[in-house]
């Protein structure tokens, strides 16, 4: 029996409706699964039932795999593809395999020898990257800086070193309730003319994405960051 295909399918990254941000052929294409690897099911649910699935939503089969799943764990994720069984894998938000656990099932999918089909959707790191006018030829996301002030400090200032060194614009994220922090230490942290790009709610009706250098962001009445997810773009001068 042939294998079957490992789907990599974005969702939304809010309450958008799928359609203003998924192509009609991935929506029609995850109503049609029915075997699902997931971060959270609930989550999961909510998203496909609001597809319209062609099958039940009882009846859909649902994996975990987050954070916590071990590595000995993925052969048994695998083995509805190994059966015949086309397999979608949905993150929390935005696109899977992008700064997601999931990546690490689409490895051993390769190294099983099972088909992997990368689907189109919203990334938040690309999308604000696109926006921000910042170099978006050379960029590296870092995912959560250090929480411990002293380490934060260490890592804004290297981050910056190397921005300048490379031309390369850094892109990191934090804990939507630590935001205000976040920005708070960039301000202090970094130099006047590196550029900080922050983008929040991306693909939201509240989105917001904003461009200044550090000069003009000390100058400007502070953005509203608690609770809202955001991400943020340096670039520094040379």
């Amino acid at each position: 029996m042939p294998y079957g295909t490992l789907y990599l399918l974005p969702c939304t990254l809010g309450d958008t409706p799928a359609t203003q941000v998924l192509p009609q052929q991935v929506i029609e294409l995850a109503r049609t699964l029915t075997h699902f690897v997931v971060e959270q099911p609930k989550t999961a649910r909510q998203f496909l039932s609001a597809l319209k699935p062609d099958h039940p939503i009882q009846s859909l089969h649902f994996a975990s795999l987050n954070e916590h799943t071990l590595a000995k764990d993925l052969d048994d994720l695998l083995q509805p593809l190994l059966a015949g069984h086309d397999v979608g894998i949905i993150s929390e938000a935005g696109c899977p395999g992008i700064a997601d656990p999931g990546a690490d099932l689409v490895a051993l999918a390769h190294h099983k020898g099972i088909r992997v089909v990368p689907l189109v959707g919203p990334s938040s790191i690309l999308l604000a990257l696109m926006a921000s006018g910042l170099n978006g030829q050379c960029f590296a996301f870092h995912g959560y800086v250090p929480i411990e002030e002293a380490e934060r400090k260490r890592t804004l200032l290297a981050l910056e070193v190397e921005s300048a060194k490379r031309h390369q614009t850094q892109l990191f994220i934090e804990t939507p309730y630590r935001n205000d922090k976040l920005f708070q230490a960039i301000l202090t942290h970094c130099r006047p003319n590196t550029r900080l790009c922050i983008a929040t709610d991306i693909t939201l009706t509240s989105e917001q994405i904003h461009t200044h250098s550090i000069a003009q962001w000390k100058k400007l009445p502070p953005p509203t960051l608690n609770m809202r997810p955001s991400l943020f773009l340096l670039l520094a001068a040379k």
